[in-house]
């Protein structure tokens, strides 16, 4: 096999799915850094972000491009909704309790989405997408688009965090959550904006994960653990790590078919996960989140 073989068949496929977990993994990691627990119905939230662009494309015959940034912001107010009815009377009891929650927010929504849309595998849209030439590199026009918009939210959000008063905000109550307050930092404003950027992202991250394959009702909690694994493999509570995390998790996935059957290669997520919490359970980047 050509090294550009390789980059095609391989290396192109892992950074594009790389780039999908780390959507996912930045919403967790935010969650874990700003909340203090880990919310296991992240990838059912992505989920229901892809099919409500499904709905929208549908029901009004908008483009999937044009959908998304309104399922984005449909599941944001999802996100913000389910905080305020599930998770915040239990902020002061034993995290545990959030997260068994989330598990039971999982099961929720997944039902929610096999009612309304069933349970087949479904598409945004339908007929063969060729590949174009780019010096040999062979690259879909969706794939352009996932990679672009994925970098485009990464860079913004990082931007908003180091840049605006609300992201300094977000940081502050990330590093004590009780100084910010005595700051003056509006905590339960902080609280909802977390969960507006963490359901934006994770709608991003289903909407790119079916519109690259299919859109079934297991996909979000099939990707859960390669999230997680991205989230802690960068260190929990890092933006930037999981981005790393994500592209690495993406990458070893698809070159690991090269020695594996490709049955097991959802399993190298969990592998990666459970040698990055033997050999470096802070992650490769450590110190102040966010």
């Amino acid at each position: 096999m050509s090294g550009l073989e390789l980059i095609n068949f391989y290396v192109i496929p892992g950074l594009i799915s790389g780039s999908i977990y780390a959507l996912g993994a930045i919403g967790i990691t935010l969650i874990f850094g700003i909340l203090r627990y880990a919310h296991f119905a992240h990838g059912d939230m992505a989920t229901l972000g892809a099919y409500v662009a499904l709905g929208l494309v549908g029901s009004f015959a908008l483009s999937p491009w044009v959908a998304l940034p309104i399922a984005m912001a449909i599941t944001a107010l999802v996100a913000v909704v389910l905080d305020r009815v599930f998770y915040r009377h239990l902020e002061t009891r034993p995290k545990i309790l959030t997260v068994m929650a989330s598990l039971g927010v999982a099961l929720m929504l997944r039902s929610v989405v096999q009612v309304v849309w069933g349970v087949d595998p479904q598409v945004y849209s339908t007929g063969i997408v060729r590949a174009e030439s780019y010096g040999g590199l062979m690259l879909r026009s969706r794939e352009l688009i996932t990679f672009a918009t994925a970098a485009g939210l990464v860079l913004f959000l990082m931007a908003f965090l180091r840049y605006t008063r609300w992201g300094k905000a977000m940081r502050a109550m990330s590093d004590n959550p009780e100084l910010a307050r005595l700051c003056g930092v509006n905590n339960e404003a902080v609280t909802r904006l977390t969960w507006v950027i963490a359901g934006a992202l994770a709608a991003a991250a289903g909407f790119f994960l079916g519109i690259n394959t299919e859109l079934n009702t297991m996909m979000g909690w099939s990707a859960l653990l390669a999230m997680f694994a991205a989230a802690i493999l960068g260190g929990v509570g890092r933006v930037e790590g999981a981005v790393v995390g994500g592209l690495v998790i993406g990458l070893v996935e698809e070159l690991s078919v090269l020695v594996l059957p490709s049955q097991y290669k959802m399993a190298t997520a969990f592998v990666i996960l459970i040698l990055i919490l033997l050999v470096r359970p802070q992650g490769i980047f450590k110190g102040k989140v966010l």
